[in-house]
């Protein structure tokens, strides 16, 4: 994938044909052969997603089983204390990388998502390893999620009537048709599901707000008791303050997976309506949305259950095992305040969070790996879309390793695919990494070549230094996330390393995947000076100006309904 040709002439600073102009009027034109994307009626994506859709998408993919079940070993290692802290410094993270990624998204929103950016303004081998591992990460959570699917129904249909089996195949069933109806329907579909989340969400904390001012069966004011007795800070591995440092950190690493999947808006650029306006919306609400459901559940999660509570303990245990509601936190608040109808409500809430985080796990892998053939680096064939833009190799690829689903049935291979699922949940990070890194270069070469903030339909508030403080944590999370693999237990002695490995092994097929892909292809990574930023730039214009033309000719249909949902509705849902 070398550069082909390069040659300076004069250029009208009208143009945008694909060429880069400096300042001085100046222009470096430049052909990448291998990164030439694919074009034609069969390798191209619909922009069916309007801007609810994504508004929805993006928070949808933030809200799931992570929330409901996850805080509660979170709540019991560090106490609320320490829940509540973490999960505000992580969302606050979680907040840098969707600017930055919303950033890039205004200026170009190509097809191929954030590794197109990757491999655009950074380096080719940066997209690369990106787009393989952020493709591996999930086709692996799809047949994870699609398992605890089939856990959850085991509620009402014990396993010893019906095999998991069952219920795993009529689920791949179902989403890969959902996924195969086009875009328009995967959006609407998605927009009602996480609607549905968002609801079952603001039910749980209004009801936790209820708890804790005494509004149960038990009418028990408990306010801020339990972070008096027994305390706002619990210790791990340690005693006094290098026990609650340990807890704290501990518990940043269980934020940080929690947060994972908000990303994912970023892989919808290519098939969304007016990606311009929609994406950046989208990310901007980001924030109050991680404030009001990530934030406010835990903090208020810490008044309603006490850290050392029994039936706590028991709920981390069953988490272990399934992702049914004797798993979540918050059905121990329920039945800590006497309340018995709501833990079966809560099941199916749970079942519905599974089932629309696996249909769009499927649609993220079939995207991801959509994007590498575009970008050539996967092969061509994985590009080929029908007449309504539906990737369909690309989807019934990715849905093929959703049959790793079944590997769960049995208890043997059961322990193999928990360790697959540990391994790739570092990918999760190293893709905020990716970002964060993809931005800075983004950032370096569009003031190298004097493009200013005001040309920029959105720029992130914090700007290159908030990428560059980002990307530092990032990286603190991911060299110390495993820290008490090298504490002492009963249990494995002075050294884990199953979870040294399943922790850290994603790091190194990272880097492998980079410089594997720089030793074969020997090409120099990208200067700010010749980044690629304009190639589609001047289509997207085109579709963008298209857009808000039928756009307003509709608006006086919306009236003044349309200017409430803005306003009042729209950051919510």
């Amino acid at each position: 994938m070398g550069i082909l040709s390069r040659s300076n002439k004069e250029h009208s600073p009208s143009s945008n044909d694909g060429s880069l102009e400096s300042q001085n009027g100046t222009k470096t034109e430049y052909t990448r052969q291998a990164e030439i994307p694919l074009e034609g009626d069969h390798h191209s994506l619909h922009r069916g997603l309007k801007a609810r859709h994504v508004s929805m998408i993006a928070i949808g993919g933030a809200l799931g089983t992570g929330l409901i079940i996850g805080t509660g070993s979170a709540l019991a290692r560090a106490g609320p204390a320490s829940v509540f802290l973490s999960y505000s410094a992580v969302g606050f993270l979680v907040y840098l990388v969707m600017c930055a990624l919303g950033e890039m998204a205004a200026w170009l929103p190509l097809r191929s998502g954030f590794t197109g950016y990757a491999a655009r303004f950074c380096d080719p081998a940066l997209g690369f390893a990106l787009g393989w591992t952020y493709w591996f990460k999930y086709i692996i959570i799809t047949p994870n999620q699609l398992t605890a699917a089939a856990l959850v129904i085991q509620y009402w249909v014990p396993r010893e009537k019906v095999n998991p089996g069952v219920f795993i195949m009529v689920f791949l069933i179902v989403i890969v048709a959902f996924n195969y109806f086009g875009i328009r329907f995967f959006g609407e579909l998605e927009f009602w599901l996480s609607t549905a989340k968002v609801v079952v969400i603001c039910g749980v904390i209004i009801l936790s707000l209820v708890l804790a001012l005494g509004g149960g069966p038990d009418h028990d004011r408990k306010g801020f008791r339990y972070w008096k007795d027994p305390g706002a800070f619990n210790e791990y591995i340690m005693t006094g303050p290098a026990g609650r440092f340990l807890a704290f950190w501990s518990v940043m690493t269980i934020a940080t997976f929690a947060y994972l999947g908000t990303e994912l808006v970023g892989v919808t650029v290519g098939e969304a309506q007016n990606p311009r306006k929609t994406i950046p919306r989208a990310i901007k609400l980001t924030f109050y949305r991680i404030v009001f459901f990530y934030i406010l559940s835990v903090f208020l999660l810490g008044m309603i259950v006490p850290y050392d509570s029994d039936r706590l303990v028991f709920a981390i245990k069953q988490s272990k095992q399934s992702n049914s509601a004797s798993a979540s936190p918050f059905v121990v608040a329920i039945e800590l305040a006497g309340i018995n109808a709501l833990p079966g409500i809560l099941n199916g809430c749970i079942l519905l969070f599974v089932f629309s985080a696996s249909n769009s796990d499927l649609y993220i892998a079939s995207r991801t790996i959509y994007g590498l053939a575009c970008e050539r680096k996967a092969p061509r064939i994985l590009a080929w879309t029908d007449r309504r833009g539906v990737p369909v190799v690309a989807l019934l690829t990715s849905a093929l390793f959703a049959l790793l689903a079944f590997m769960n049935v049995s208890d043997d291979s059961k322990k193999v695919f928990g360790y697959f699922v540990n391994l790739v949940t570092i990918f999760g990070l190293l893709t905020w990494i990716s970002i964060l890194i993809s931005h800075i270069w983004f950032v370096r070469a569009r003031r190298a070549q004097g493009i200013t903030d005001d040309q920029l339909a959105y720029t992130a508030p914090l700007g290159i230094n908030g990428s560059y403080g980002a990307l530092a944590f990032c990286i603190l999370i991911a060299l110390f996330k495993n820290f008490d693999a090298f504490t002492y237990s009963p249990d494995y002695g002075r050294f884990d390393y199953k979870n040294f490995i399943t922790g850290y092994l994603g790091i190194p097929l990272y880097l492998m995947l980079i410089f594997g892909y720089k030793m074969w292809y020997r090409e120099p990574g990208i200067r700010p000076e010749t980044a690629d930023l304009f190639t589609g730039k001047q289509a997207i214009d085109d579709e963008e100006a298209e857009f808000l033309a039928n756009q307003a000719e509709k608006r006086a249909k919306t009236g003044r309904m349309g200017w409430f949902y803005r306003t009042f509705v729209s950051w919510l849902f």
